[in-house]
């Protein structure tokens, strides 16, 4: 999957990913791949992300939204 992170000012992230941990707004979830379609509001919190080497990166965010479609995850985060 390729995980997008991108803020009003810059690209923060753009990789390939096995999964991805997001902080919703209500709570944690997690994206694998072929993931149905969907939007999401987030909270702040932490995005926990599994390469496809299987190492751990970690970004923190203070809300935004996430759009997943594709095998391709968006996040439009401050």
């Amino acid at each position: 999957m390729l995980l997008e992170i991108t803020s009003p000012e810059k690209k923060i992230f753009s990789g390939e990913a096995n999964l991805v941990q997001l902080p919703g707004s209500d709570g944690l979830f997690e994206i694998l791949h072929n993931h149905a379609p969907m939007i999401a509001a987030l909270g702040t919190g932490r995005i926990k992300m599994e390469g496809t080497d299987g190492k751990l990166q970690y970004f923190d965010i203070k809300g935004g939204v996430c759009e997943v479609k594709d095998n391709v995850i968006l996040v439009l985060s401050e």
